[in-house]
């Protein structure tokens, strides 16, 4: 008889899904997949990126933030890329992302993990969107769950 093969819980296998999407990202200094699921049904995905129709920085070759040497979290309004939460927002029904859960994955250029802790600006707009918890990962490996407005800086 077979070894019965070992299957990925849900927020693992979501998980795993939000970080293949980051790898569709246009940012040269940070990678980042979201996806918005509900009843176990992913309803939209989204990575971090210049807006549909700009030229992106990976193929400009120029991230402002980073040549600023400007630390995570802070002057956004430098960088020309819509996050992947925001991104998986706009693309999304929004009837559906009522209750849904986003799953938030990201990397640093070196491929080591970054924190997919939402930004201020996103935990609005996941508010506004009436979505109900965010997954991420953070630098550690590890998963936290919470209600967009229970995160915390």
């Amino acid at each position: 008889m077979p070894e019965k093969k070992e299957r990925p819980e849900w927020t693992e296998y979501f998980l795993d899904i939000a970080a293949a999407v980051g790898r569709r990202s246009t940012c040269l200094r940070r990678q980042y997949g979201a996806i918005i699921v509900k009843d176990r049904i992913i309803i939209s995905t989204g990575y971090n990126g210049a807006p549909r129709g700009e030229a992106n920085c990976i193929d400009t070759g120029i991230c402002e933030r980073e040549r600023l040497h400007v630390p995570k979290g802070q002057n956004y309004e430098l960088c020309v890329a819509v996050h992947a939460e925001q991104n998986a927002i706009i693309n999304a029904d929004p009837v559906k992302m009522q209750g849904a859960t986003i799953y938030i994955v990201g990397f640093n250029s070196d491929g080591t993990l970054a924190s997919g802790k939402p930004c201020l600006l996103c935990r609005r707009m996941l508010r506004n969107a009436m979505i109900k918890e965010a997954v991420y990962k953070e630098t550690d490996g590890s998963v936290v769950c919470i209600a967009p407005k229970d995160i915390k800086d």
